[in-house]
């Protein structure tokens, strides 16, 4: 699969470090004497002699002290061994691990095909991935040496050594451990980066750690000679092969030519080729590769021609890729007149392009950027051909690496216009420039920007923006006048954004700033500096100097959204409430600080929402009154806010559990703005409304109105709150007002509250009253479910047999619960009841057969007829799981046996794990014949089982004294005394670090009627429906009387209550566990619950606290344990905890977490603390260095912001997102905002986006994926015709047309597809077949005729084949 790692193994031997010796440098001449003895044969002129003083090659010993060194310099040699091996990893972490070797392979590797090179970027971040899980595997120091070398072109040499040799320490350090195919690949670096070094003493190292050099070994020792001229040692090397009997290979003589050219004998180096062939090798293209190579150092094109026709004739292909390394070795010997006759002979094969742009690359990083251009230029015409944009971008690579390496302005501008003029890039001197700011290369950044001025380009300010953010870090003073001095002489303004966000914070205060700008002789506006100190104020808490400044008459026009965020920083502590008020008064009357509307109060009604929703509970409570002195100041200022916003504010004070704060804040509500709503509606919340709507429905029934619409709400209401004997109540007060509608959400309260005997009375009365209506298939099947539980087996037949009457159809989340309905069944081995729900499904073809509906056979013990159905079914493991692990818990082996031989033919059945099961019940039974009887049918099965599963049965043999009949595999942790393995496998684990004793046993015995295992069965049960109360309550009884349970019971009593959110009690059977089982602590999940719950309750040092001690326990937290900690501190504005979260997780290895879970709360938690600065800041430089990667949203952030209505970051982070893509080729910011406001209906301002980022009508893939996932949820029609509206070309009308109708579909708007289908007709746009399925169902629906042959498959046969066909016809890019 790898194109960079053909051999990979596991490794094994001792760690080394890497020395340095000092050495001289000589070479002779000795080309007969070398070849007799390296072919072994005789021939005129090359002669064996014998050498005076010559050392035994046979003994590498004898010369290695006197044999040459390459070069009069330092070197870098091979490692010793030293330190221990680290210890080995657990079972955890090592799990972690397992992907992080194919992870990084594929990384790599898709690199290298894709372009031919691998980044320092992609390279070092591989490497700390590696070296943060703490046990690097030899295979992944493989890979990483191996990436040192010809693969980064775009790095200078001397720095590939040092990070191979980083790489070799790090890893080194952290216990790799290397063999002899390290040394090599660390060899094969060295040749790469012609990097001089001792052969003699990388040998000796090579011995001393006890690793034996190979044949590989001597032939690159030998080009490491070679390529300094030294014969003589490339000699030596060669006669101990030779004494060895090593086999002398095409590549040694490759580098003879070589080393007799750079020994300046020619004739030697040319003769190879005659000695190649008599010794029966026939020379290759690598072979004349060298030779033209070597004649390319000396400039001697006419051999090199000669040497090509001679290649020619001998049919002999020379690749594209290798007559590229004779145009760099020209170029490196200056003899670039040459090249163009090079390039002339490429034949521009397959692959060309990231070939010769690598060239170019390592022409530019060896300072030979004009040669690179004239190659550049030489296959730009292949590139056009497959430019698809009207703004044509050739030579970005060229540029990009110019500027990194800091080539002179002059030559870069000539490229540029080069380009330019050519017609070959639309924007060079912009795209530049964006990468001198993005490599903070000041001074060459401000010289392009000299050099676009004099062309006419624009200047815009926030050029500038990357080099204030730089001096700002440093506060940098003089850095910062001298970038607004640049600015100046360049004429380009510094508006307010910019000073207040990038150029203010380097100074101490607005005064200092002041004075140093008028010293500099820096004109800036004033506005603009009042405008910066407003901010300043606010963000620091100065109320009485903020009010002091805004009362001032000077101050100019500012809206509010533009210090919003810094003004709830400053108010958040509420330390003064008079100033407070004030401040907000001003806010109130003066038209100065609203802009948008003066004659509304809304900005003032945003802001108070956006102050409470700012404080977080621990915060209102203790400043109650505070806040209830404020509020009461503001209505003596008759300051008053709208009803929403009074809803707002309410959600947020109730559920921080203040009511009493409510009625201040409803005291600011505009009475003109009530309605009909009185204040204890407004006051009472869900309760209040549903008061309101009670005596609503009574005054229409008593004035002889229609009342049914009303009921349907109060019923709705009553229903959302599980209160089902009050609506049956209503439905009899009421029963002439009730519609289906009514009807139908009562029926289903009714099956939710499991009472089949009212939901069937109130479906009769439903048919009774209107024998047409229909409910939906989730109904139906709630009542076939709670009708069958209850023996009404009949009745439950029926509502299938109507619901093919009334062409209901069964979707995949209605046949979910008809697969739990049968499994219930299944639970109670009531085989009657599935055959006859299978039967009647199947055979009304509601649905057909399928391993969901099937999969409860398997339970049933149902007749060999189904048994024999079983092949060809797709296994469902945590089905599968779910009846072992109740077989296990109910000791029940017969029912167990017979799954495991039933599922012997299913597709994906992992047959291990189902013997596995077997075994740990033959562990819980001691049933060592049992385990010895399975132990024969794994291997009848010829099945390679697992270690977990030898280590188990192994455990079973020994504890009863039998032989076990196979070697038993090594185990990588300790087990825990006293444990089962069974709770090892199962995420019941106890902390490593503690040693569980056995279990305590208790004198007193339960009672008959009551066994433990009674107990145990009670609690999974109850535990399953998720009634945590009564399980903790089983559980207390259960411990009252003296009984011990195993530690499963506790674990899953205490995830339940978790589930609920009740720690409390959770903690309490924790403590109860803990006294009956010594050593027992939470398992994963448990604790991933603890921690979930943890967050939900602000308990945020409890959360970390959690997290921190799961990984002591060598326990791995869960995604969303994770996600919800992060968010929770985001919410908090704790981004010094996210930033701690992200450093632990990394030690983890391969979480799957979302790229950008950490960016985005950082941002958000910024933003919480009224530091949008910060929160700007970190976006930007993220998507500046990450411009490439265009799949790293911010839609979350964007959403929270939008949700909060916090106007002041959302005009920055738009204004950011804007800069990015205009100016630095970053699309997804824009993209993100851009659907975020079509998303929330916001048309008007997604069309303004649109205007001014056009790039963003171009991100195509994010567009489709918006309505791929938009089509999947009701009432999205609607926005994917706005997409379409403003993007019209963004895919096919197809697709389009397709999705429109699955929204219409999910909505069951008829008269919308109808619509849409006559446009489609008209318009000529083919249907699909599922489209055609889609549309026919709801023609159906409706009652209309199907104006079309409807396709005959099922929905789900068509949705495959077409995801098949879009599959198939995405082709893997070429570069």
């Amino acid at each position: 699969m790898a194109a960079l790692l053909r051999s990979a193994r596991p490794l094994k031997c001792s760690p080394a470090a890497l020395l340095q010796v000092f050495g001289n440098s000589r070479h002779v001449s000795a080309a007969s004497r070398l070849y007799s003895e390296a072919v072994g044969t005789t021939r005129a002129g090359l002669c064996v002699q014998t050498v005076p003083g010559r050392l035994n090659v046979n003994s590498l010993s004898s010369y290695r002290l006197t044999l040459p060194c390459v070069s009069c310099r330092q070197y870098g040699v091979v490692p010793e061994q030293r330190g221990l091996v680290k210890d080995e990893p657990s079972v955890a972490v090592r799990s972690k691990q397992a992907q992080q070797f194919d992870w990084a392979l594929v990384k790599l590797d898709s690199s290298v095909r894709r372009t031919g090179r691998v980044t320092k970027t992609l390279l070092l971040r591989i490497f700390h991935d590696i070296c943060r899980t703490g046990y690097p595997s030899g295979n992944q120091a493989l890979l990483l040496l191996r990436s040192c070398g010809s693969l980064l072109p775009e790095v200078p040499l001397a720095e590939r050594v040092e990070l191979s040799q980083q790489i070799w320490d790090k890893l080194q350090e952290l216990g790799t451990t290397y063999d002899v195919s390290h040394y090599n690949a660390l060899l094969k670096t060295y040749l790469q980066n012609e990097f001089r070094f001792s052969p003699t003493d990388f040998l000796a190292k090579m011995e001393s750690a006890n690793v034996q050099p190979n044949r590989v070994t001597y032939q690159r020792l030998i080009a490491a000679y070679c390529e300094v001229g030294d014969i003589e040692g490339a000699s030596t090397i060669l006669g101990f092969m030779k004494s060895k009997d090593l086999p002398i290979t095409e590549a040694v003589f490759n580098s003879l030519v070589t080393g007799h050219a750079r020994a300046g004998d020619m004739d030697s180096a040319e003769g190879i080729l005659s000695v190649m062939k008599g010794s029966g090798i026939e020379p290759g293209p690598d072979t004349y590769l060298s030779l033209l190579n070597v004649y390319a150092e000396k400039g001697d094109i006419s051999q090199i021609k000669q040497t090509l026709e001679t290649v020619e004739n001998a049919d002999i292909l020379l690749m594209d890729r290798d007559l590229m390394q004779v145009v760099f070795s020209l170029t490196k010997a200056s003899h670039q007149q040459h090249v163009p006759e090079i390039v002339e002979r490429m034949r521009h094969e397959r692959g060309y392009v990231p070939d010769a742009m690598n060239l170019c690359l390592s022409l530019i990083t060896h300072g030979h950027e004009e040669t690179a251009f004239s190659v550049l230029k030489s296959f730009t015409g292949l590139l056009v051909e497959s430019q698809t944009s009207d703004s044509p971008d050739l030579g970005n690579f060229f540029l990009r690496h110019c500027a990194n390496m800091d080539k002179p302005v002059e030559n870069i501008v000539g490229f540029c216009k080069d380009l330019k003029d050519s017609g070959l890039h639309s924007s060079p001197l912009q795209f530049t420039l964006q990468c001198a700011l993005e490599a903070k290369k000041t001074g060459m950044a401000v010289e392009l920007m000299r050099s676009m001025k004099e062309e006419g380009l624009p200047l815009r300010p926030h050029y500038f923006c990357p080099l204030f953010t730089h001096y700002q870090k440093d506060k940098n003073i003089p850095g910062t006048l001298q970038a607004l001095r640049a600015m100046q002489e360049l004429g380009v303004a510094s508006d307010v954004d910019t000073f207040s966000i990038y150029i203010l914070p380097s100074f101490p205060s607005v005064d200092s700033a002041r004075t140093s700008l008028k010293e500099a002789g820096i004109d800036v506006d004033g506005n603009v500096l009042i405008a910066a100190e407003l901010r300043t104020e606010a963000s620091r808490g100065n109320l009485a100097g903020l009010f002091s400044l805004m009362s001032s008459p000077a101050l100019p026009n500012i809206d509010l959204s533009a210090f919003r965020a810094s003004l709830i920083s400053g108010f958040r502590g509420f330390h003064n409430v008079e100033l407070m008020a004030k401040i907000t008064e001003l806010l109130y009357k003066d038209p100065r600080f609203n802009s948008a509307d003066p004659e509304t109060s809304e900005n003032v009604a945003y802001f108070l929402y956006n102050l409470i929703d700012s404080l977080n509970e621990t915060e209102v409570h203790s400043k109650e009154e505070q806040i209830r002195e404020y509020f009461g100041l503001l209505k003596n200022m008759n300051i008053s806010i709208s009803l929403n916003i009074f809803r707002g504010i309410r959600n947020i004070l109730e559920s921080y559990q203040v009511p009493e704060l409510v009625k201040d804040v409803l005291a600011l509500v505009d009475k003109k703005d009530n309605g009909f709503e009185t204040d204890a509606t407004l006051l009472g919340g869900l309760e209040g409304k549903l008061s309101f709507l009670e005596k609503t429905l009574a005054e229409l029934k008593a004035e002889g109105k229609p009342a049914s619409s009303t009921l349907k709400k109060v019923i709705t209401v009553l229903c959302s709150e599980e209160r089902l004997e009050r609506a049956l109540e209503l439905k009899t007060q009421y029963e002439t007002d009730m519609t289906p509608a009514a009807y139908a959400t009562l029926i289903n309260l009714c099956c939710r509250h499991d009472n089949a005997e009212e939901a069937l009375k109130l479906k009769m009365e439903l048919a009774r009253r209107d024998s047409e209506a229909a409910l939906d298939a989730q109904k139906y099947v709630a009542l076939v479910r709670v009708l069958s539980k209850h023996g009404k087996l009949e009745e439950a037949i029926d509502m299938l047999k109507e619901m093919k009457e009334k062409d209901v159809q069964l979707r995949d989340s209605a046949i979910g619960l008809l697969t739990l309905t049968m499994n219930t069944a299944a639970m109670k081995g009531d085989a009657n009841t599935i055959r006859c729900l299978q039967e009647t499904v199947f055979t009304l073809g509601l649905a057909k057969p399928s391993s969901n509906l099937c999969s409860p056979l398997i339970s049933c013990y149902m007749e060999r007829y189904y048994k024999e159905k079983t092949p060809g079914l797709r296994a469902r493991p945590t089905r599968l799981q779910w009846f072992a692990e109740k077989c296990i818990a109910a000791q029940q082996m017969e029912p167990l046996e017979n799954m495991v031989d039933m599922t012997v033919k299913l597709f994906e059945c992992d047959r291990d794990d189902m013997y596995h099961y077997l075994l740990r019940l033959c562990k819980e039974t001691n049933d060592w014949q049992k385990a010895e009887a399975t132990w024969m049918k794994m291997q009848k099965e010829n099945l390679a089982p697992r270690e977990r599963t030898l280590r188990l049965l192994a455990d079973i043999l020994k504890n009863n004294d039998k032989e076990v009949p196979f070697e038993v595999p090594e185990v990588w942790f300790e087990e825990v005394i006293g444990q089962p393995e069974m709770f090892l496998e199962q995420e019941i684990k106890s902390s490593p670090m503690v040693q569980a004793a056995p279990r305590k046993r208790v004198a007193a015995s339960p009672p008959k009627e009551a066994t433990v295992d009674d107990y145990r069965l009670k609690l999974l049960s109850l535990c399953k429906k998720g009634k945590a109360q009564e399980a903790n309550d089983i559980l207390k009884e259960a411990d009252s009387m003296g009984m011990v349970l195993s530690p499963a019971p506790y674990d899953t009593v205490i995830k339940t209550l978790l589930a609920s959110g009740n720690i409390e009690d959770a903690m309490a059977v924790k403590n109860i566990a803990t006294d009956h089982i010594p050593g027992f602590s939470l398992s994963d999940n448990a604790n991933n619950l603890l921690i979930i719950s943890q967050v939900k309750r602000c308990q945020m040092k409890d959360a970390m606290g959690t997290l921190k001690g799961m990984l002591q326990a060598d326990q791995v937290p869960t995604q969303l344990a994770i996600t919800r900690l992060v968010q929770g501190l985001a919410n908090e504005g704790n981004s010094q905890d996210i930033q701690e979260v992200e450093a632990l997780v990394k030690t983890l290895g391969s979480i799957k977490l979302s790229s950008m879970l950490f960016v985005n709360n950082t941002a958000l938690a910024h933003i919480k603390n009224e530091d949008i600065d910060s929160a700007v800041e970190l976006l930007e430089s993220f998507y500046i260095q990450n411009t490439e990667n265009q799949k790293s949203s911010i839609y979350f952030v964007f959403r929270k912001v939008l949700d909060a209505n916090n106007d002041a970051v959302l005009d920055k982070l738009s204004a950011m997102a804007e800069r990015l893509c205009n100016h630095f080729a970053s699309y997804r910011a824009a993209t993100d905002l851009f659907l975020i406001y079509l998303d929330t209906g916001r048309t008007e301002e997604a069309k303004f986006l649109l205007q001014r980022c056009a790039a963003v009508n171009e991100q195509k893939d994010t567009m489709f994926t918006y309505m791929l996932r938009a089509a999947q949820h009701p009432g999205q029609a609607a926005k994917i015709k706005a997409l379409s509206e403003l993007i019209p070309d963004f895919t096919e009308k197809e697709n389009i047309f397709s999705y429109l109708v699955k929204c219409y579909g999910l909505d069951k708007d008829f008269s919308s597809a109808k619509a849409l289908y006559e446009r489609m007709q008209a318009e000529g746009v083919k249907a699909d077949e599922l489209t055609l399925k889609r549309l026919a169902l709801l023609y159906k629906e409706a009652g209309a005729t199907v104006p079309f042959d409807e396709p005959p498959e099922s929905f789900r046969f068509y949705a495959d084949r077409l995801n098949k066909q879009r599959s198939e016809s995405i082709e893997p890019a070429d570069n």
